[in-house]
């Protein structure tokens, strides 16, 4: 179903896309059947409201984890959202630490990223000249909301840093952690790219909000990292990672007023965007 072929109110300026352990965000939403020109999302999404607020939910690995990181639709993951009217995108994931200091339970913003991820579809544009902006990858105003709702909360997140994000499905080994790490990257992911650069393509706010779920092999002497141990620290700490969210949702503004909505400023993108161009107010 397309967005014109939506219910009147299947709309939402706000998107979630829930990470490892983070399936759902709503007790009562409607479901809203979705397909794109890349295919289905990879999971249901559903629209509900965040204190008056229409928010769509989109759980990036599907319902249970059901696709992993290297086989995620981020095309039409990030294409479905915008087909809702989704500007702002606010995207839990969970991270490896490269730096001790910083351990698990952290909640990290980062501010940088480096792909190192090989063979996904990274753009939209296979056609013409669309070349946007990405040395700043990330929405200053949703990193903002991102920390003003934490301080509320008095659990203020830490502000900037690196993620590297690697292929996967496989974990680092310890000479690639320890090179990351002397690199000066933050933290590790394998879901942060290309959904960051998508997002900027289709003029959307991203907003990364980092869950540490183990400090990364090599990083931490004899330690090393499994997917137990990994899922394990998020389950402890979805509750805090919820809390965040709908508290980052109160904080973000009406509108989308920063620059990541004149991503396409200038630029004749080759395919009709859905719902058109996003415009102030």
């Amino acid at each position: 179903m397309t967005l014109s072929q939506a219910l009147p109110d299947s709309t939402a300026a706000i998107g979630v896309i829930g990470g490892s352990g983070f399936y759902e965000l709503f007790d009562n939403a409607e479901t809203v059947p979705l397909t794109t020109p890349y295919g289905s999302p990879s999971g249901a999404v559903t629209i509900g409201e965040v204190h008056g607020r229409r928010v769509a939910f989109l759980p990036r690995h599907g319902s249970g984890h059901s696709v992993p990181a290297h086989r995620i639709n981020y095309r039409a993951n990030l294409w479905a959202l915008r087909q809702l009217g989704v500007r702002q995108v606010l995207a839990p994931c969970a991270v490896g630490s490269l730096d001790p200091a910083i351990g698990p339970g952290s909640i990290l913003v980062p501010d940088q990223v480096v792909d190192r991820t090989q063979g996904r579809v990274s753009t939209f544009y296979d056609h013409g000249a669309v070349h946007v902006s990405f040395a700043d990858p990330y929405c200053p105003v949703g990193c903002a909301a991102v920390d003003k709702a934490g301080a509320a909360l008095g659990d203020p997140p830490r502000l900037g840093g690196t993620m590297v994000v690697i292929q996967g499905p496989r974990f680092s080994s310890r000479a690639e952690s320890q090179w990351y790490a002397a690199a000066g990257w933050t933290v590790v992911n394998m879901t942060g790219m290309p959904e960051a650069v998508l997002a900027r393509e289709l003029a959307q706010c991203y907003t990364p909000i980092a869950l540490v779920t183990d400090v990364d092999a090599g990083v931490d002497a004899g330690e090393s990292v499994t997917q137990t141990g990994v899922f394990e620290t998020f389950a402890r700490n979805i509750g805090r990672l919820r809390e965040l969210v709908f508290r980052t949702i109160d904080e973000l503004p009406a509108d989308q007023n920063c620059t990541c909505g004149q991503a396409l400023d200038g630029v004749v993108p080759s395919l009709p965007l859905p719902g058109g161009p996003f415009r102030a107010g």
